[in-house]
C-alpha cells in the first residue's frame, strides 16, 4: 500500500516510513524498562546472596519497584523540564538576536548553510529568503543552531510518566517470582529467567525501531544482566558472611 505524505505526495509501496511522532519518547521507553529489567534483578539477587527470606525478599523488590519508578519518572520530568527551559531561554536570546543582530544572524545562518553543504548562489538566495522575514529566520535557526525541531520536543509529563510507568513494569519479572514461589533460590532462578526473557524483548524492539542488530542488542542487555546480577549476588554472599559468620 502506497504511503501518502502530508504534501499529497504517494510514495511507492517500498518506501519505508519514518517513526513519527512518538520517535522522541524511544529513549524514555527503552530506558525504562530496560532500568526496571536490570536494576531490579541485581537488587533481588544481592539480597537473596544476603540471606533474606523470601518474603523479605518480596518486599525489599516492591519498595525497591516504587522507589525506583518514583525516583525515574522525578528525574526524567526534571531533566526533560530543563532541558525544554534552556532550549527557551536560547530561542528567546536568539529572537532578540534577530531583531537588534540582524545582519549578524544572517551571516551566521550563511555560515551554517556552508556547513551542511549550501555554497555560491544558491546559499545567497537562501539566505535572502529567510532575511524577508524574521519568523521563517527564527524557525531556521532554532533548527540549524540548536538542533530544535518541534516535532522531535518531548513533553516533561509524558516522558515522566513513560519512564516511570516501564520502570515499574520493568521490575515485574524479577520480583513476582518471589510472590509465588516459596523456595528462595528456585524463585530467584525463575527471575533470572523471566528477566532474560524481557531483555530480549526489549531487545527486540530497540532494533526494531532503530534498525539495527537484534541479536547484538540482545547480547549487550544480557551481558549487563549477568555480569551485574552475579556481582550483586556475590556481595551479597560476602556481606552475609563477614557480617553474620552466615
Amino acid at each position: 500500500m502506497a504511503v501518502t505524505s502530508q504534501s499529497g505526495y504517494q510514495h511507492s509501496p517500498s518506501f519505508t516510513e519514518h517513526l513519527g511522532r512518538n520517535r522522541p519518547y524511544l529513549r524514555d521507553a527503552i530506558l525504562g524498562v530496560n532500568d526496571g529489567l536490570v536494576s531490579m534483578l541485581l537488587l533481588v539477587a544481592g539480597v537473596v546472596g544476603g540471606g533474606l527470606s523470601s518474603r523479605n525478599v518480596l518486599l525489599t523488590g516492591i519498595a525497591g519497584a516504587v522507589a525506583g519508578a518514583i525516583s525515574m519518572a522525578a528525574g526524567e520530568y526534571l531533566a526533560t523540564k530543563s532541558q525544554d527551559e534552556l532550549f527557551e531561554g536560547e530561542i528567546g536570546l536568539e529572537r532578540r538576536h534577530i531583531r537588534d543582530h540582524h545582519e549578524a544572524e544572517l551571516h551566521e545562518l550563511r555560515d551554517l548553510l556552508g556547513e551542511i553543504g549550501l555554497q555560491g548562489d544558491l546559499r545567497e538566495e537562501v539566505v535572502g529568503y529567510f532575511g524577508r522575514d524574521e519568523q521563517s529566520l527564527l524557525h531556521v535557526m532554532k533548527a540549524l543552531e540548536f538542533g530544535v525541531v518541534e516535532t522531535e520536543r518531548r513533553k516533561p509529563h509524558v516522558a515522566m510518566l513513560l519512564s516511570g510507568l516501564l520502570f515499574m513494569a520493568g521490575s515485574l519479572p524479577a520480583v513476582l517470582p518471589f510472590a509465588l514461589i516459596g523456595d528462595i533460590h528456585t524463585a530467584l532462578w525463575f527471575a533470572a529467567g523471566f528477566t532474560v526473557a524481557g531483555l530480549l524483548a526489549v531487545g527486540a524492539v530497540k532494533t526494531w525501531a532503530t534498525r539495527g542488530r537484534p541479536i547484538r542488542a540482545a547480547v549487550e542487555n544480557l551481558l549487563i544482566a549477568i555480569v551485574g546480577g552475579g556481582l550483586a549476588y556475590g556481595i551479597g554472599v560476602l556481606f552475609n558472611r563477614l557480617v553474620t559468620g552466615g
